[in-house]
């Protein structure tokens, strides 16, 4: 194995594989709009594929792999990719971010093929505000799939929550109470300006303090967990020792040990979620380019990153949305459903 550190030493650690672009739900702060372009069926990469460059990825250091979407488990036979990258040794961490409608249907086939953890994505605990949210109906089932995760034997959940100024900010110690009874570690994750985001606002961000001060009227004093880790959330204790996390990427940004990149279900690799261009490793794959070409490649891709994209963003004076629609149906690998957020 080769361990990769780009321009500021940063290790190649952490992939984040999109397995599919398509997604049930239409929440407002990723996929605002009803319709899409989607990504060719011919140019989605197949598992055996998908294993492999996961091979080359590991030859360079990556030891953590993260299945996305859209949502991941639209794509059929999901529990057989999982298997496939559970039987790789050198993997210590494989897990899956989901929205959780069809979670309960999974969760025990996913347990059984080797999955390690489950991400799932829950904005509020109110039906309504679900409905408003995501413009769908599937709440019910998002809170089944949650509950199947306990029942499957997986443990080290985590719960996801985008919060949104005047939209469900009041939940906050709600929710950690819901994760409680899962049990989930909650985290609260600062609505960002990525691609997808077009009617992002900074008016509408609850900044890591903000939302630290309105737990503290609820719980009291709170103190930070301290540890050493790229992970993107900063956690912290409450007096009853629950542990929760903030992921502040859009006002405090965690750039300076990111160590992740993201591979797109066709194929195309970026460095950073900010980044509007990425590197094609589907093509030189399916033109028969050898294991040594792939690492050269990707090797050299991550050496000579520079991306510091949520720090760039928060240094803008005028900060409004990074993608418009025009740009987005031109390209979508700009929108964050593509690249799995």
């Amino acid at each position: 194995m080769t361990a990769v550190r780009d321009t500021w030493g940063r290790f190649l650690k952490n992939l984040r594989i999109s397995v599919t672009d398509r997604c049930n739900l239409r929440c407002q702060y990723c996929m605002p709009e009803e319709e899409y372009v989607w990504l060719p069926r011919d140019e989605i990469l197949h598992f055996g594929e998908m294993a492999a460059l996961v091979d080359v990825f590991i030859e360079l250091g990556v030891d953590k792999v993260r299945l996305t979407g859209g949502e991941p488990l639209l794509r059929r036979d999901m529990p057989r990719l999982v298997e496939m990258l559970a039987a790789k040794p050198r993997l210590k961490d494989l897990a899956l971010t989901t929205n959780g409608v069809l979670l309960a249907e999974h969760a025990p086939a996913l347990k059984d093929a080797g999955l390690h953890r489950v991400t799932v994505s829950l904005d509020t605990l109110v039906p309504e505000r679900f409905t408003r949210l995501t413009r769908r109906t599937t709440h019910a089932q998002v809170l089944e799939g949650i509950r199947a995760v306990t029942k499957a034997g997986f443990t080290g959940t985590k719960l996801d929550t985008v919060v949104i100024k005047g939209v469900n900010d009041e939940e906050l110690a709600d929710l950690i109470e819901f994760g409680k009874t899962v049990p989930a570690e909650v985290r609260f994750i600062e609505y960002m300006d990525v691609g997808g985001a077009t009617q992002w606002a900074m008016a509408s961000v609850l900044s890591r303090a903000e939302m630290l001060a309105m737990l503290e009227r609820r719980y009291g004093t709170i103190e930070p967990v301290i540890e050493t880790s790229t992970a993107p959330a900063d956690r912290f204790r409450l007096p009853d020792g629950t542990v929760f996390g903030i992921i502040s990427s859009t006002t405090a940004p965690f750039c300076s040990d990111c160590d992740r990149s993201r591979l797109t279900a066709d194929g195309m690799w970026y460095l950073c979620l900010y980044a509007l261009q990425g590197i094609d490793l589907r093509g030189p794959f399916r033109r028969g380019a050898s294991v040594d070409e792939l690492k050269a490649l990707i090797a050299g891709g991550w050496t000579a990153r520079v991306d510091r994209g949520a720090e760039e963003r928060l240094a803008l004076r005028d900060r409004s949305p990074l993608m418009q629609i025009g740009q987005l149906k031109r390209d979508p690998h700009l929108e964050m459903h593509t690249r799995g957020g």
